[in-house]
C-alpha cells in the first residue's frame, strides 16, 4: 500500500506536537548557553608580526646551497622552524612555563599573510597575559636564533603583542552557540514529533479508519453522556426520564 503525506498532515502533526517543539528548542538554547557561559573556559588570542626580509645578506645563498627555491620556500622553511622543539623550548625555558613543546605547539598559528613576506604568530591561551608573553617571546626567540640556524639576519619584529585593558575572548562564542543549539533543537524536535506520529497507531478518526481498512464509512454512533443514556421516548415519540 502507497501511503502519501498531504501538506495538511504535515501541518497537523507540527501543530499537534507544537509544545514538544517548543520545549525542546527552549531547552536546547538554555543548556547550550549554561555550557558557554559557566563550563567552558575562555581563550584569549595575541598575535605579532615580523618581516622575513629576502634581500638580506646570505638570505637567498643558504636557502639555495640546501636546495630550496628561494622564491616559494623560505617562508615556509621559517615557519617550520618557528613551531619546532628548537625554539619552543627556548620559549618554555624563558617564560618558566609548565607546558611540553608539543602542547605550546598546538597554541601556536603560524601563517603567511597572502604572498608577503610578512608572517603572524597567533597564540591561544586561557591566560591573556600569557598569550601576549608567549607571541613576544617566541618572536624573540626566533630572531635570536635565525641567524645560527642559517647564517642569515633577516627577520624583523614589525608588531609586538599588547595585552588590552579589556581583553575580549575569541571562544567559546555563546550566540553563535545558543543559535546552533536552536537550530538542532528544532530539528530534532520536529523529527521526534514526526516519528512519535509514525509510531502512534491509536484509531481517533473516520479518515484513520478509511486509510487503515482502505473501506468507506457508511455510519457512526454519536458519543453519548451519561444524560442520554437515562432518558426514553413514549409511544407518542416524546422523550421522557426513566423513573
Amino acid at each position: 500500500m502507497e501511503e502519501t503525506i498531504s501538506l495538511r498532515e504535515i501541518v497537523d502533526t507540527l501543530k499537534k506536537r507544537i509544545v514538544m517543539i517548543v520545549l525542546i528548542s527552549i531547552v536546547a538554547v538554555g543548556a547550550s548557553g549554561a555550557v558557554s557561559f559557566f563550563l567552558l573556559t575562555p581563550i584569549y588570542q595575541a598575535s605579532t608580526q615580523i618581516l622575513v626580509s629576502q634581500q638580506a645578506a646570505g638570505a637567498a645563498s643558504a636557502l639555495q646551497s640546501v636546495g630550496f627555491d628561494v622564491d616559494s620556500k623560505y617562508i615556509q622553511t621559517y615557519n617550520v622552524i618557528l613551531k619546532s622543539p628548537y625554539i619552543l623550548d627556548q620559549v618554555i625555558s624563558e617564560l618558566e612555563l609548565k607546558k611540553t613543546p608539543n602542547e605550546l605547539n598546538n597554541q601556536l598559528n603560524v601563517t603567511q599573510e597572502g604572498q608577503s613576506q610578512v608572517v603572524t604568530i597567533r597564540v591561544e591561551d586561557a591566560n591573556p597575559a600569557l598569550a601576549t608573553n608567549i607571541a613576544n617571546t617566541t618572536a624573540a626567540v626566533f630572531q635570536r636564533e635565525i641567524s645560527n640556524l642559517l647564517r642569515v639576519d633577516n627577520v624583523v619584529v614589525l608588531s609586538h603583542a599588547e595585552l588590552p585593558e579589556n581583553p575580549s575572548p575569541i571562544k567559546p562564542n555563546p550566540i553563535l552557540n545558543m543559535a546552533i543549539a536552536f537550530v538542532v533543537g528544532l530539528m530534532g524536535a520536529v523529527g521526534l514529533a514526526f516519528l512519535l506520529e509514525y509510531l502512534d497507531q491509536t484509531i481517533r478518526t473516520e479518515e484513520d479508519i478509511e486509510k487503515l481498512l482502505e473501506l468507506p464509512v457508511i455510519g457512526s454512533i454519536s458519543k453519548m453522556d451519561d444524560s442520554d443514556l437515562g432518558k426514553g421516548r413514549d409511544s407518542n415519540g416524546q422523550t421522557k426520564s426513566a423513573s
